[in-house]
């Protein structure tokens, strides 16, 4: 079996890697977007994130939306809400949600439009 030899710098442009450097984030922050970007690699998450794109609604009009139980739902919308993407208000005894900001909309967006391409 050939094996590929083993990699050598040859060239190294010392500029490129210190502007690199610099701009680069603190560890925590690439952790912090990691696990922002984690939350969207669940199925059920990015149907709720995609209905409530589309209007604000209720536990119950998701979960019949998304023939899954309240409880899922509940679930999913706890974690979405720890991780700022969604919000939510009363309405007497109803809590209805919605995206957080534009942002989570770009997102939401800017993935769909990448996967239609």
């Amino acid at each position: 079996m050939n094996e590929a030899p083993a990699c050598e710098f040859i060239h190294v442009h010392e500029d490129i890697i210190s502007s690199v450097l610099t701009a680069m984030p603190e560890e925590s922050k690439l952790y912090r977007l990691s696990e922002l970007y984690k939350l969207f690699g669940d199925m059920t998450r990015i149907k709720i994130l995609y209905v409530l794109l589309k209007s604000e609604m209720c536990v119950c009009d998701i979960a019949r939306l998304l023939n899954m139980t309240t409880s899922a739902i509940s679930h999913q919308l706890k974690l979405l809400k720890q991780a700022s993407l969604v919000k939510f208000r009363r309405e007497g005894k109803t809590v209805f949600y919605s995206l957080a900001d534009d942002h989570v909309k770009t997102i939401i967006n800017n993935g769909m439009e990448h996967i239609e391409e």
